[in-house]
């Protein structure tokens, strides 16, 4: 059978098309080559609803998917994977295996990007497979939804793990959660529905101005009177010499940066005509310094231009002097700034009383000095901390503003200044810089147990300078946060320097004298100080009957006798102080209290410790020994030191006193006051002091015991460790003999009498509802005394049903 002519030529035409399409077209024109992606060495994963810009970070070594550890991540990282995924940035990253756990090796471990890395596999870490992680750590990042606009970045895969361990393309459909652990949320739990954050672009790194410091120098009379300098011409310091600025585009948000390095909140606008009407005056005249001046570029700083968000004019875009320009601020004058000074501040000039600080949901606690501390947001009625994780200048600025400060001098990380108790409420927070409160910024919400107050944030703030360190200072002391205290005060019409008088001399004035000097805490406060030499001419009392809160900016502002008496005498009975950069901190644990409550009938005949302890109320003494009973309320304690220095006691060795019946030395005699009270506050049950030897009964791993009781031993608690005192000991109890059933409010007080320092006194009150019907006592709502705000305070006091809603 023969082909026709025309079949054969379609089978011919067929068979070169299979040809063509079983091998590319070649060429050798350079032009048109164009080289093949790589294979893809990242992807994200994840094992449940996501985004496809978000998820678990795995990487591809030795042709096997594995996941990266959590360890020592920063935002660089993130940005690196994003970029090599062809995302413009990332925005956050997640830790602790928020997008699920990984399955196979872990690769990389302790992974360090300097940012500027194409692909992650180019970022330093331990080696691939060294790691000390588990795939609970597994690491996970947010990108930004943007596409890198250049085409050349990797093209990584987006996937999400199915329950057999098989891939699949991620879905693009919204997940919708409320208040759902892990999600990000805008501030006033607004959810972040497409993870979405770009700051402001600062110019910090293009400018070559490098400004060190700035200061305002008053013009007008009555501004240069007053102890706080809220308004004037700005001056900056660059390469060690002052320079003006010129107000050629200057503006508001430029004033508002200056007013955040000096302590401001706010800036506002300046009387123009005033200072334009002077600064003609001046460059008009020939004689004068600013006419000579002004005309020299070394004068100049120029053409400083501020977006607001700024924490400091070195972010900001400067010129020294302006290219192919004749003159310099031509057309020009001098900046002008005025500052809004925080309601703390705002009374400081005119003699009168402190205003209160502002009511804000945010605070700073155990700080040294004014304006630091450990930061606490209140949500829900309950305050909490913050995680470390991207905590930076920006966010902390925002809470030093909140608060009536400037902005943030540092943002500090790993609970610098001692850990918090209670919720932990936000982690990953940012900001954009003009927020006014730091619940405004993004943040994620934080599962219970998923992060430790070890990771704790805390801020320094810019402060203003009120010139009241200079009214205050100690004399004679072996090195300068000792001494004798001296005060400068109005005596007769003038000012003269004098001592104080130590008569109910306590921690908290001497807080205040140290927190005024800048020298953090007060270690001790002396009322004595004969072995301290003071200034012969300050020998005289100036300053008597000294009452602080403790919240005081000065000594001077403490309520005192309104004229001089002190029956004590100055000289070497006059007050002292010792200051120190570092403080314990005494936290009664509240869940274990609760936890451990109960009711016991004991026989009077083993009460015979106790009663020589005066363990038992006064009822006792008109008992007949050894016959009968008492009914107590046991409980165990457990007292921690959250803070960054040991607890030890006042007394010295020698001074302890020996219990015969416990055969152990007691270092403190008033420790703890253990108090059943009426909904109103009256005390019903006789509030319990106890006597106490301080040890350390359990230091966490990596902390070594270093106190203990016996053998006559050194006592105290050790940073990061705790005291416990078990239910069955001696005086661990109150006595309820006496008690009718009700509704009753139990709290234990640690360190009542204040004659030990702290960083925070107001935490070492322990509260709790204590509902008593004759026979059982149920204890709920345990809780350190400033856990709550003070509605839910006050809420706490008169709820009536038993409820575990506040616990």
């Amino acid at each position: 059978m023969t082909r026709s002519p025309r079949l054969s030529l379609l089978l011919v035409i067929l068979s070169l098309s299979c040809l063509a399409r079983a091998e590319p077209r070649r060429t050798t024109s350079p032009e048109r080559r164009t080289a093949r992606a790589p294979a893809a060495k990242v992807r994200l994963a994840g094992n449940y609803a996501r985004e496809a810009n978000e998820g678990r970070v795995e990487v591809l070594h030795n042709n096997t998917w594995g996941t990266v550890c959590d360890d020592e991540v920063d935002i660089k990282l993130a940005n690196v994977v994003c970029r090599e995924l062809g995302y413009q940035s990332g925005i956050t990253w997640a830790h602790s295996a928020k997008y699920g756990e990984g399955n196979g090796p872990i690769w990389m471990d302790n992974v360090r990007c300097d940012g500027s890395e194409k692909s992650l596999k180019d970022c330093k870490h331990n080696g691939w497979g060294v790691n000390d992680c588990k795939h609970s750590e597994d690491l996970g990042v947010v990108c930004s939804t943007e596409r890198r606009l250049d085409q050349t970045a990797s093209r990584g895969h987006t996937t999400i793990s199915r329950p057999n361990g098989s891939s699949a393309p991620q879905w693009q459909g919204l997940v919708s959660s409320r208040g759902h652990p892990g999600y990000g949320y805008h501030g006033n739990r607004h959810p972040h529905e497409i993870p979405r954050f770009q700051r402001p672009h600062h110019y910090q790194g293009h400018s070559k101005v490098q400004i060190e410091e700035v200061r305002l120098r008053p013009i007008f009379m009555a501004t240069k009177k007053k102890n706080l300098i809220t308004e004037g011409v700005v001056e900056v310091k660059h390469a060690g010499r002052w320079r003006q600025v010129c107000d050629l585009g200057w503006s508001l948000n430029s004033s508002q940066v200056v007013c955040g390095m000096l302590g401001f909140p706010e800036a506002a606008k300046h009387n123009v005509k005033t200072y334009k009407k002077i600064w003609d005056t001046k460059v008009a005249d020939p004689s004068t310094r600013l006419s000579v001046m002004s005309k020299k570029k070394g004068f100049w700083v120029e053409k400083v231009h501020c977006l607001g968000t700024e924490n400091a004019l070195s972010e900001c875009h400067a010129q020294l002097s302006i290219p192919r320009s004749s003159a310099p601020c031509r057309n020009g004058r001098h900046a002008v700034v005025k500052c809004v000074p925080g309601p703390q501040f705002s009374r400081i000039s005119s003699g009168r009383p402190q205003a209160p600080y502002p009511v804000v949901p945010v605070r700073l606690k155990a700080g040294p000095r004014l304006g630091e501390g450990r930061v606490e947001v209140l949500r829900d009625g309950k305050w909490g901390t913050i995680v470390d994780h991207m905590w930076d200048r920006t966010a902390a600025s925002i809470v030093c503003r909140e608060l009536g400060f400037g902005t943030a001098k540092d943002a500090l990380h790993g609970a610098f200044m001692g850990q918090g108790t209670g919720p932990i409420h936000m982690n990953s927070v940012q900001c954009l810089g003009s927020e006014r409160s730091i619940l405004d910024c993004y943040f994620q919400e934080v599962q219970p147990w998923t992060f430790k107050h070890s990771q704790d944030a805390s801020v320094r703030c810019n402060v203003p300078k009120t010139g009241t360190e200079k009214t205050v200072r100690l004399a004679g002391g072996r090195v300068h946060s000792e001494g004798r205290v001296e005060v400068l005060m109005e005596v007769g019409g003038r000012k003269r320097w004098g001592a104080v008088c130590s008569e109910n001399w306590g921690i908290n004035e001497a807080m205040v004298v140290c927190r005024q000097l800048g020298l953090g805490f007060a270690a001790s406060a002396h009322q004595e100080t004969w072995y301290w030499s003071g200034d012969p001419n300050a020998s005289d009392v100036v300053l008597s009957g000294t009452h602080c809160v403790g919240t005081e900016l000065s000594i001077q502002q403490c309520r005192r006798n309104s004229y001089v008496h002190c029956p004590r005498g100055g000289g070497n009975k006059a007050a002292g102080v010792s200051c120190s950069e570092t403080a314990p901190d005494l936290v009664v644990d509240a869940q274990l209290v609760q936890e451990t409550a109960y009711l016991e009938d004991r026989p009077l005949h083993l009460l015979t410790c106790a009663n020589e302890e005066n363990c038992l109320s006064s009822s006792a003494a008109r008992m007949n020994w050894p016959y009968g009973h008492r009914r107590l309320l046991r409980f165990s304690s457990r007292i921690m030191n959250l803070g960054r220095s040991d607890f030890r006691p006042k007394a010295s060795k020698e001074s302890w006193t020996w219990h015969q019946c416990h055969r152990h030395y007691h270092s403190i005699e008033v420790f703890t006051h253990y108090d059943l009270l009426t909904l109103n506050g009256t005390r019903i049950a006789e509030g319990h002091k106890a006597s106490f030897c301080l040890e350390d009964t359990y230091c966490p791993d990596g902390l070594q015991k270093r106190f203990s009781c016996y053998n006559m031993g050194d006592q105290g608690i050790s940073v990061g460790c705790w005291d416990t005192y078990r239910h069955d000991i001696d005086c661990q109890w109150i006595d309820v003999t006496d008690v009718r059933p009700g509704d009753y409010v139990f709290q234990v007080e640690v360190n009542p009498s204040m004659d030990m320092a702290e960083s925070d006194f107001m935490n070492n009150v322990m509260r709790c509802r204590c509902k008593y019907d004759g026979h059982r006592a149920f204890m709920y709502g345990c809780h350190a005394g400033d856990a709550y705000s003070a509605e839910v305070e006050d809420l706490f006091e008169h709820q009536r049903q038993i409820t575990n809603n506040f616990v």
